[in-house]
């Protein structure tokens, strides 16, 4: 089980983009996700009629590792770690701050 899902809000903890919030857009693969407005560099794409691209310098959203993600705990206002616990028999992941399980609604 990852700490780290698809959906999840997180903040960058170090890089060109730290203090940054966003949302996970995808996960790579096990190292690295990719998230909303975070990372983003100017690639120039080649035209390609087959495909219907136009070409030219577009934005694009490049992963980054998830060392550099912590998840964000909206009780704290700030990036927490993720453990694991088992509730009703269920694996669920939990902020190590307060304990509260990640996702759940208050």
């Amino acid at each position: 089980m990852e700490r780290i899902r698809k959906g999840d809000e997180v903040v960058v903890i170090a890089g060109k983009d730290k203090g940054k919030r966003g949302v996970v857009l995808a996960r790579i693969d096990e190292r690295h996700v990719t998230v909303e407005g975070v990372n983003v560099v100017k690639k120039h794409v080649r035209p390609n009629p087959m495909k219907g691209v136009a070409g030219g310098i577009v934005d694009k959203t490049m992963p980054v590792d998830v060392s550099n993600v912590m998840l964000f705990n909206p009780d704290t206002k700030k990036g927490d770690r993720v453990g694991f616990k088992v509730v009703d028999g269920k694996k669920v992941r939990v902020f190590k701050s307060n304990g509260a399980v990640v996702g759940a609604k208050q």
